[in-house]
């Protein structure tokens, strides 16, 4: 990539055909910037076919190399499924690539010695509210990345949501707190919606006095000004108070436990 370059003009190749790739593909559809020349590879054939039925525009592929041979390759597994890929992609990658990595535990460095030394990386922590452009992506790059790369790269994303520069060693945190942050509120949420239903209210009246009242709840913690225990005291009547302890507690054990795998 060059400073002339567009990023949406150069080929984009996807190891991995699932939904973090899935989400990436819509949020840039429906953004209208969907990149011209984008090629997909999976072992799974159901999950090219779905890809391929969504958007009808990409070239789907069973070979990994044949992604890894773009411009711009991402690298769309979980971590336990990496090592396996790196050794065949390593010949395909262009000297001149840049490789996106989407997930947690693989450090730059260790992807760089997978690949015999390429290090043209940059790592990423995609969350799901980037499929409507609302996401918060931290990414982290590679000292091969230059500033010009960076703006380049940040372009791509642009469509997506925010992409602030953090410090690699803090992706594994923001992976435990904002890429799987939405699944502790979904549910919950959704439960609400329910209850509004129950409740007499409307589907229209129950999701714009919870989408408000999220919205909110979040600026009065963040932005009020006040403390934790000055924000919850602005509300007398608390329901759940008596299940508060057990709910902590598998945030505390689950989400530690979790957050110490991805760091080991």
């Amino acid at each position: 990539m060059t400073k002339e370059s567009r990023i949406m003009d150069l080929s984009i190749g996807f190891i991995g055909g699932g939904r973090v790739t899935r989400i990436l593909l819509d949020g840039w559809e429906k953004d209208g910037d969907l990149p011209g020349e984008i090629i997909v590879s999976d072992a799974n054939p159901d999950a090219l076919q779905t890809l391929k039925a969504a958007h009808p525009g990409i070239e789907i592929s069973a070979e990994s190399s044949k992604a890894a041979g773009c411009d711009v390759v991402f690298i769309a597994l979980h971590p336990p499924a990496i090592d396996g890929i790196l050794e065949g992609i390593k010949a395909a990658l262009k000297p001149t690539a840049v490789l996106i990595s989407l997930a947690p535990k693989w450090t730059i460095a260790k992807l760089s010695a997978s690949l015999g030394g390429f290090n043209r990386i940059v790592r990423i922590i995609p969350n799901a509210p980037s499929v409507i452009g609302k996401g918060y992506n931290p990414l982290a790059f590679s000292s091969a990345i230059t500033d010009d790369m960076k703006k380049d790269i940040c372009r791509l994303f642009k469509a997506l949501g925010d992409c602030p520069e953090v410090e690699e060693t803090k992706l594994e945190a923001y992976a435990i707190l904002s890429a799987m942050g939405p699944t502790y509120l979904w549910f919950q949420m959704q439960k609400l919606r329910e209850l509004g239903a129950s409740f007499g209210l409307t589907a229209e009246e129950t999701d714009k006095a919870l989408y408000e009242m999220v919205k909110g709840a979040a600026k009065t913690l963040f932005k009020g000004g006040m403390s934790y225990g000055d924000v919850v005291n602005l509300v007398p009547v608390k329901p759940l108070a008596e299940d508060e302890a057990a709910i902590l507690q598998a945030y505390e054990t689950k989400l530690k436990g979790l957050y110490e795998k991805l760091k080991g």
